[in-house]
């Protein structure tokens, strides 16, 4: 027997473990693909169970807002989104709703995310709520749903009243000497290529008899 012939022998017991370590690890990483590739065809099934849980309420949030906002759907493999673009003189408003599952695909995280640019104000600007992809509870996710669209509703009236975000808006009822956003005028009067707003009608009746002008209909800005 050769000197070397143990020595090879052990080589050759290296390398064929190394090989078998290999082939168990090339066959544990298919099984987990075909594993994840079965969990996400359930994701898409549950995406589609809970469509009369977000789609309503993502439709009452547009319709509420009408030719203000641009809703966009996204959908791409692993992922759904909806994407509000909100029309806003005092901001860029983009408003997000997104369900994604882990790598693993066995958690699916719902989030929300509101970006107000410039950003004056303090704002929840992200929230998530994420279950096991086998029990996902629906009242809870309902109920996170509602909450995150009020929040964001309450969110965005409150720049109407926010003296940063308005300090470009306001006007002054030049009867009444007060200061007021402009979106809040009462009444509105043309008057020699200039804009007039008033806190209300009485005011702009006033105005329009002390120049000695006819105030003609009412007009709300």
């Amino acid at each position: 027997m050769s000197e070397t012939s143990s020595l090879t022998g052990r080589i050759e017991a290296e390398f064929a473990a190394a090989a078998e370590k290999l082939k168990r690890f090339q066959t544990e990483k298919i099984e987990e693909h075909h594993g994840r590739q079965q969990r996400l065809e359930q994701f898409d099934q549950l995406l589609a169970q809970l469509e009369d849980i977000w789609r309503p309420r993502l439709e009452a949030l547009a319709l509420r807002f009408g030719d203000r906002v641009q809703a966009t759907p996204t959908i791409t493999p692993g992922r759904r989104q909806a994407t509000f673009q909100f029309k806003a003189d005092l901001a860029r408003i983009q408003l997000r709703f997104s369900v994604a599952p882990n790598f693993d695909v066995t958690r699916v995280a719902f989030s929300y995310d509101l970006e107000i640019l410039p950003m004056l104000t303090q704002f929840e600007s992200h929230a998530e709520l994420e279950f096991p992809l086998d029990a996902v509870d629906r009242p809870a996710l309902a109920q996170w749903m509602d909450d995150r669209i009020v929040s964001f509703v309450q969110t965005y009236l409150s720049l109407y009243e926010n003296e940063f975000y308005l300090k470009r808006f306001m006007v002054e009822d030049p009867v009444m000497r007060v200061r007021f956003p402009r979106h809040a005028a009462g009444a509105t009067l043309e008057w020699q290529g200039k804009t007039y707003y008033f806190v209300g009608e009485e005011s702009r009746q006033e105005f329009a008899k002390q120049q000695g002008i006819s105030a003609g209909e009412p007009s709300k800005n």
